[in-house]
């Protein structure tokens, strides 16, 4: 899998039922060369049209299945998505 195609997989959130959207970008360890999260856009934001400050980061631990269409992840500190 291309890191552009887990970019277009929506994200929900297996402990709300929620869609917190999809990925705009990624985070990897450039010494294990591994992925380590997800980068998620903020409330209200998409896209590239956000500031680093609304950016949400998930875990890669906290993945729990990527299927053909979405992402489930287990995130527990969804209020840092919702601006709360």
């Amino acid at each position: 899998m291309r890191i552009c195609e887990l970019k277009q997989k929506e994200v929900i959130n297996i402990h709300t039922c929620r869609s917190l959207g999809c990925p705009v970008d990624v985070e990897f360890c450039c010494e294990t060369a591994r992925l380590k999260a997800l980068v998620m856009p903020g409330a209200g934001k998409f896209c590239w049209c956000f500031s680093r400050e609304s950016e949400c980061i998930i875990p890669w631990d906290c993945i729990r299945q990527i299927g053909e269409d979405i992402i489930l992840v287990d995130f527990r500190d969804e209020k840092r998505l919702s601006g709360e």
